[in-house]
C-alpha cells in the first residue's frame, strides 16, 4: 500500500520542540514505515523520516517569517495531489485546504481532523464528508453533524517516555501560554497549595502572557523555562507530582495529558472536551470542574499509583494501537474502492 502523508508545514516534522499535529504525523509515519508501509511523507523540506520525503516548501512557517504561510500551503497541498494517482491513500494531517482538492483526484482522501479552529470552518467539511473519510481524534471531539470513517485516539511510543517512580512534590504546566490553557489557573492553585510551579510551553499570547503570568514568575517558587525538546522534555514531564492541565476549551485531545502520564505523572484536568476520555478518575489523575476542587485534589496526588498511570497509556494510548487502527480504515477504504 502506497501512503502520502500531507503534513502541515507551521513546524518541522517532527518538531523540534512545539508542533502536535506535526508531532503525530511523524509517529504515524514512522510507526507505518517501521511496518513495512511505502509511505512518502510531504512536509517541509528540513523534516525528518525513515520513509521517502517530498517536500516544496523551504522551512516551516512559524519559524521563519519569509514564508508566506498562504502562497507555501498552497503550493504544497497542489504538490500532493499533482502526484495522486501514484498513491493508494492520501493522508491529510494538514487541516481543510486539502478537502477543496479532494474531488480532482480519484485517490481516496483521509483527513484527520485535529480540532475545529471555529465553527466557521464547519461549512468546508460539510460539502466534502460524502468525498471524504473522516477522523475524528476523540469522541469528544465529533461534530454531531459530520459522518466519521473512525475515531482513533493519538498514541505514543512509550519507550520514548521514561518512568519515573518517585516525581516530586512539584507542579508542572505544560503547554502554550493563551487563556485556553490555563496557565493562570495552574499558578493560582500552585500559590493555593503552596507548591512550586514548573511551566513549559511557548508564548503564543503575548499580551495574556504579560497580565497573567509574567508577574507570578520568581525563577523559584514559579519558573517559566520556554519551550522544551528531547530528553529535557521527558525529564520534566516526569519529574513532578501531577501535571496541571486546567483548560478553558473543550480540547480535542492532550498529548502533553498522556505524554505525563507516561511518565508516571498524574494529571489534575477540567473535565472538559477529551479528559474524561483520556483520565481515569481517581486512577490516573483527578477530574475537575472549578479551582476551587483542583486545589483539593493536589494533596490527593500521592494516593496515585504512578504506575498504572504508565500502565494505562501502555494499554490505551500506544504507538502501536494508532498505527494498527489506521491501517486498518487504509485497508477498509482500499477494498471498498
Amino acid at each position: 500500500m502506497r501512503i502520502a502523508m500531507l503534513a502541515p508545514i507551521s513546524w518541522r516534522t517532527p518538531p523540534r520542540h512545539y508542533g502536535p499535529w506535526e508531532l503525530v504525523t511523524s509517529l504515524l509515519t514512522e510507526a507505518l514505515v517501521a511496518r513495512g508501509v511505502d509511505v512518502t511523507l510531504f512536509a517541509t523540506q528540513d523534516s525528518l523520516t525513515a520513509g521517502r520525503r517530498a517536500g516544496v516548501v523551504p522551512a516551516p512557517y512559524s519559524e521563519d517569517p519569509s514564508i508566506d504561510a498562504k502562497v507555501w500551503e498552497m503550493l504544497h497541498v497542489g504538490h500532493v495531489f499533482e502526484q495522486a494517482a501514484a498513491f493508494d491513500i492520501i493522508h491529510n494531517q494538514a487541516d481543510f485546504v486539502p478537502l477543496a482538492f479532494s474531488r480532482l483526484v480519484e485517490t481516496p482522501v483521509v483527513t484527520t481532523i485535529h480540532g475545529f479552529s471555529s465553527e466557521r470552518i464547519l461549512p468546508i467539511y460539510r460539502a466534502y464528508q460524502d468525498r471524504v473519510h473522516y477522523v475524528a481524534i476523540s469522541a469528544a471531539d465529533r461534530a454531531p453533524d459530520l459522518r466519521y470513517a473512525a475515531t482513533i485516539h493519538h498514541g505514543i511510543p512509550l519507550e520514548d517516555f521514561p518512568f519515573d517512580p518517585i516525581g516530586s512534590a512539584d507542579l508542572l504546566f505544560f503547554g502554550r501560554m493563551h487563556p485556553d490553557k490555563g496557565a493562570a489557573e495552574a499558578i493560582a492553585v500552585a500559590r493555593a497549595t503552596g507548591r512550586r510551579l514548573r511551566m513549559a510551553g511557548i508564548v503564543q499570547d503575548q499580551g495574556y502572557y504579560d497580565r497573567e503570568v509574567a508577574p507570578a514568575l520568581d525563577g523559584e517558587r514559579i519558573a517559566h523555562v520556554g519551550a522544551v525538546g528531547g530528553a529535557a522534555r521527558t525529564a520534566m514531564l516526569g519529574a513532578a507530582a501531577g501535571l496541571l492541565h486546567l483548560i478553558n476549551f473543550d480540547e480535542p485531545f492532550g498529548l502533553s495529558v498522556i505524554e505525563a502520564m507516561a511518565c508516571g505523572t498524574p494529571v489534575i484536568a477540567m473535565r472538559r472536551g477529551s479528559m474524561p476520555e483520556l483520565i481515569e478518575h481517581g486512577v490516573t489523575g483527578f477530574l475537575v470542574d472549578d479551582i476551587e476542587e483542583a486545589i483539593a485534589a493536589v494533596p490527593r496526588l500521592a494516593e496515585i499509583d504512578r504506575a498504572a498511570c504508565r500502565a494505562a497509556v501502555a494499554a490505551r494510548f500506544s504507538i502501536d494501537h494508532m498505527a494498527d487502527r489506521y491501517l486498518d480504515l487504509y485497508r477498509r477504504i482500499a477494498a471498498a474502492r
